[in-house]
């Protein structure tokens, strides 16, 4: 190395160069490599007794070393090691620990400090193939097809509407949605069967989710003059019972859970229909709160039975799972091949579907859990449902963004949807990235160019979820096409250097 250059960097700091070869760089990334070991180690003591799926346990360990990287600000460092040509750990989700042995092993010899052996290459692959098994195992598999599966949401018809369903299967689907919010067990059952049915005659795969609706709250019925559409200064009366209306009471509603009326205070936000409504509360009681319109479209927004209702910020204090949630389960633990569990919240959440399902499920291995994050709880407590649900079974993640944004908002969304698929990732458990994809698709026909955007973006998830609607079939062929050319660019985090057709070199002379 040349002794006279210069130790300063433009800002007068001594430079990468500099740095490497005073052995400051490997004493730095040493420091850091010793701190997220203990860091980690003491997460892990946390999690290691409760954990009787012994095959998780890679998997848990190298959650725990992610956990502790990022407790660290390695901004500064990142930038040092990119100017260098060096790994700016970046894309160490899956292998952090051997990640910063390679990194340190470089680094001793480019500053002469000895020799350590690099950690076995098959470290660095393993997180990525027990990812790409559980995607197998929960998702299906499409040969031919793009590597992110994708799951549809199986409407009514689909009980009854084989052509529906073949062209489904034929687009792509490899996960069909069972929503048990809606619909009857009956329905549920002529559903599966079809699917089932029609995908083995196709020589698919096609699994079978079924979503327990938990503790959604939504609205019960409206009560107005004439049909209700709300604007910006609005007033809404949500009441226990119709009785508790007041006579000056334009628009009164009752919800699902009544007793969260008891827990609104003044200036609590209350928003309606995945966001498309929102209310502050002006005053109330157990029985009767006001509500005070301040966002909606200035065309106004409809307020109908069924559509969903998220408190942000308050404790509702539900129970994790419903009367009917516990009835469902009878058919559900029969007939999916694996649960969707929504609003779950804690680790004892986890616990408490798992033992439900194993007292009907004797003699069974368990069924797979997608854990659907929808609430700010759930965000925090996002490593601990991972662990505690890994610990017995497989598990995915489902990035629910229609209530997360409502519950997070729109701006912590866009960033709070990458930090899930890098800790799921650092986990090695599949992620699905859910709601809106697609939706003016799959609903009028006809995209927006920001859906073509975020469909390639879903690209870097295992599995992509559309809703129901008319021209579901149309969407899902799209998406799969969207899929499959974002296959040639990326792989979750890192860019595929592969060559690029659209700019040929004998046409770019001036």
């Amino acid at each position: 190395m040349n002794a006279n250059r210069p130790a300063g960097g433009p800002t007068g700091r001594r430079g990468p160069a500099a740095r490497l070869e005073s052995g400051a760089l490997l004493a730095e990334v040493e420091a850091i490599r010793t701190t997220v070991h203990e860091t980690a180690q003491a997460i892990f003591g946390q999690w290691h007794a409760g954990i009787t799926e012994r095959a998780f346990l890679p998997a848990s360990r190298n959650l725990a070393d992610y956990l502790a990287l990022h407790r660290l600000d390695l901004s500064d460092l990142q930038s040092t090691l990119a100017m260098l040509g060096l790994s700016s750990l970046g894309r160490s989700e899956a292998h952090v620990r051997a990640t910063l042995d390679a990194l340190c092993a470089t680094l001793s010899r480019l500053a002469g400090a000895g020799t350590p052996p690099f950690p076995p290459t098959g470290i660095f692959t393993a997180g990525r193939r027990t990812l790409d098994q559980a995607q197998h195992d929960l998702f299906g598999t499409n040969p031919g097809g793009p590597k992110t599966r994708i799951m549809v949401t199986l409407p009514t018809e689909a009980a009854s509407d084989a052509a529906l369903v073949r062209g489904l299967v034929d687009a792509g689907m490899t996960c069909a949605r069972i929503n048990c919010a809606h619909d009857d067990a009956a329905t549920w059952q002529a559903m599966a069967g079809l699917v089932r049915t029609i995908a083995a005659e196709a020589k698919r795969e096609c699994r079978i989710l079924m979503d327990i609706g938990g503790p959604k709250c939504r609205i019960e019925t409206v009560h107005a003059a004439d049909r209700v559409r709300l604007f910006r200064g609005d007033r809404i009366a949500l009441v226990r019972a119709v009785e508790d209306a007041e006579v000056k009471d334009t628009v009164t509603a009752t919800i699902t859970f009544p007793d969260i009326l008891a827990k609104l205070v003044p200036g609590a936000e209350v928003w309606i229909n995945d966001g498309r409504i929102g209310t502050r509360v002006l005053a109330g009681d157990s029985r009767r709160v006001v509500l005070e319109v301040f966002s909606a479209r200035s065309k106004g927004e409809r307020l109908k039975p069924e559509k969903g209702v998220n408190f942000p910020g308050t404790e509702l204090g539900l129970a994790p799972l419903t009367a009917k949630d516990l009835a469902d389960l009878d058919i559900v633990a029969a007939l999916a091949d694996l649960v969707g569990f929504s609003f779950v919240q804690r680790p004892e959440d986890v616990q408490l579907l798992h033992d439900e399902l194993a007292r009907r499920r004797l003699g069974h291995a368990p069924l797979p859990f997608v854990l659907k994050i929808e609430t700010q709880l759930a965000v925090r407590n996002l490593p601990r449902l991972i662990v505690r649900a890994g610990a017995r079974g497989p598990v995915a993640v489902m990035i629910a963004r229609g209530d997360l944004a409502v519950e997070l908002g729109f701006g912590r969304l866009s960033e709070i949807q990458e930090e899930m698929m890098w800790l799921c990732e650092a986990a090695h458990v599949p992620v699905v990235w859910a709601t809106q994809v697609l939706e003016s698709l799959v609903s009028d026909g006809l995209p927006t160019r920001a859906e073509a955007t975020d469909a390639a973006m879903s690209q870097r998830a295992e599995c992509v979820m559309l809703n129901k609607g008319p021209y579901v079939v149309e969407g899902l062929r799209f998406l799969a096409d969207v899929l499959h050319r974002m296959d040639r660019h990326t792989s979750k985090k890192s860019p595929r250097f592969g060559p690029l057709h659209s700019w040929p070199a004998d046409e770019l002379a001036l």
